[in-house]
């Protein structure tokens, strides 16, 4: 039953994108609204389906790729949500819209069934790393998604261009969007990796085993760590939006090699 609320889902999401797409376009506000619409109703059936899953597997959802996949698009789309509640930026969804489509057409393309969780994860410290980690990433994809904006935004207005140019957010607005972004990416991802390390200590003995997914995401948290912290010294602007996809980047390339077979030993999230 859930399939078909994800297959709802991932025909509105690329609804939603289009009409985004087309707004940004031609500049007429009815393509806005109706991928607005199409967006609200897939992230409701979306959360059906997630809320259908979830009840019939339990925590058992987590060991899958095809789950996380979906779950990972779930959380994104609820936070450009909730961005776009107070920011109205239509061009965001431009980004989110399309990403949230790849990432559920691929847990289509992916999907195994279920999946037994191993016994030893059979424990409240899992959803109490999943949770944080994976709205963690949520958060810093749409800060990345804000970063693309503003790079495009400036480009455009140090070239003096018009057109999208005027339906594009300020470079302040933009900006301050993707500090509060990464800030609370940065808070809910440090508690994921604290509370990944006490599940692992739990587990296996130890909190750390220098493992390529625990070196990548650490490497990730220290860069996210100095963006944070050296913007009272002028890290703002492109210097920001760039180091913030370049983090995104490897948080990305730490989740693919945690489900696609490359060598992590007992890693988990």
């Amino acid at each position: 039953m859930e399939l078909i609320f994800f297959a709802i889902s991932l025909v509105l999401y690329l609804v939603a994108g289009v009409g985004f797409v087309a707004h940004l376009l031609v500049g007429r506000d009815g393509p806005r609204r109706a991928a607005m619409t199409a967006l609200w109703i897939a992230f409701a059936a979306h959360t059906i389906g997630v809320a259908l899953r979830t009840a019939a597997l339990g925590n058992a959802m987590l060991n899958s790729f095809h789950d996380q996949l979906s779950l990972l698009a779930w959380l994104i789309v609820g936070v450009y949500l909730g961005v776009q509640l107070r920011y109205h930026l239509a061009v965001l969804g431009a980004l989110v819209c399309p990403l949230a489509f790849l990432l559920t057409l691929s847990s289509y393309i992916v999907f195994s069934g279920a999946q037994a969780l191993p016994e030893e994860l059979q424990t409240a410290w899992l959803p109490a790393h999943v949770a944080p980690a994976f709205l963690g990433y949520a958060m810093f994809a749409v800060a990345s998604c804000v970063s693309l904006v503003y790079l495009l935004q400036e480009r455009q207005v140090k070239s003096k261009r018009r057109g999208l140019f005027r339906r594009l957010p300020s470079l302040e607005t933009l900006d301050d969007l993707n500090y509060r972004c990464v800030a609370w990416g940065f808070a809910l991802f440090t508690i994921g990796i604290v509370t990944g390390s006490l599940l692992a200590k739990a587990m296996w003995g130890t909190f750390w085993s220098w493992e390529p997914v625990q070196i990548l995401s650490v490497l990730a948290w220290l860069l996210y760590a100095v963006l944070l912290q050296t913007r009272s010294v002028g890290w703002r602007g492109r210097r920001a939006a760039t180091l913030t996809i370049v983090g995104f980047a490897l948080l990305v390339v730490s989740f693919l090699s945690l489900n696609l077979g490359l060598p992590h030993g007992r890693s988990f999230g």
